[in-house]
């Protein structure tokens, strides 16, 4: 194991809402050119971590810790740091052009390019009179094109196409191989094993399982029936 910190660490993290713990003692790590999957049902808890992680919601426990240092600041000044926050909701502007849009978030147009050519014809078009797949290419894009070393995405390919979820995970895999450290919470769960290094598997807010991917995938019928089948009413 490399001495250098991990991008990003949670050590025995908990989170909720109000004095709510959704939840509880989770651990886990992203190092520099992995792809790690944040998996579970419905209400498992993968939202919180996310917001948790990202500087939104304070822990209620434990600590998050971001290139060894004990993390604070609010998701603003942790994004000045490096971090790129993709959100299930789509996060356009939606009056302001493509390019405009990558202006706001200060990403390179060419490196935009370069990641997702089928937005180069939009560049004068509105954020919200694209599709949702454009959006969220556009959304991607403007995590990537610019200084990011930490990736974090809550369900990438909510409500798209299997074509434009490939386009996604594949573009976060070749950003991963360029040195980025990536966590993803996503519904595609083959999908994005096909493309990850690592899995956490959070089940009713804790962490049930930890292993590679190659290992996710030799046990995905017994995971599918045990943890991601039954969701529940809770705010995941």
């Amino acid at each position: 194991m490399s001495s250098t910190p991990p991008l990003l660490e949670a050590r025995n993290l908990c989170s909720g809402y109000g004095r709510v713990e959704v939840i509880r003692d989770v651990t886990l790590e992203v190092r520099p050119g992995e792809v790690v999957a944040l998996l579970g049902a419905n209400g498992a808890g993968k939202t919180t971590t996310l917001l948790t992680l990202a500087g939104e919601l304070a822990p209620l426990g434990g600590e998050v810790l971001l290139k060894g240092s004990n993390a604070t600041a609010p998701l603003y000044k942790r994004a000045r740091g490096g971090m790129a926050f993709v959100t299930e909701e789509r996060s356009v502007f939606p009056k302001l052009t493509t390019r405009q849009n990558l202006a706001v978030g200060r990403a390179d147009v060419a490196k935009a390019m370069s990641l997702f050519p089928e937005l180069e014809p939009l560049m004068s078009r509105r954020g919200g009179l694209l599709s949702g797949g454009e959006q969220q290419m556009l959304s991607l894009a403007r995590a990537l094109a610019r200084p990011t070393d930490l990736l974090l995405a809550d369900e990438l390919s909510l409500g798209l196409a299997p074509r434009i979820v490939g386009r996604l995970l594949r573009a976060v895999r070749a950003a991963a191989d360029n040195g980025v450290g990536a966590l993803l919470v996503e519904q595609h769960v083959h999908r994005v094993l096909e493309i990850a290094d690592r899995v956490y598997l959070l089940h009713h807010g804790k962490v049930q399982f930890t292993g590679t991917a190659a290992e996710a995938r030799g046990s995905i019928d017994e995971i599918q029936a045990t943890y991601l089948t039954a969701g529940t009413a809770a705010r995941s």
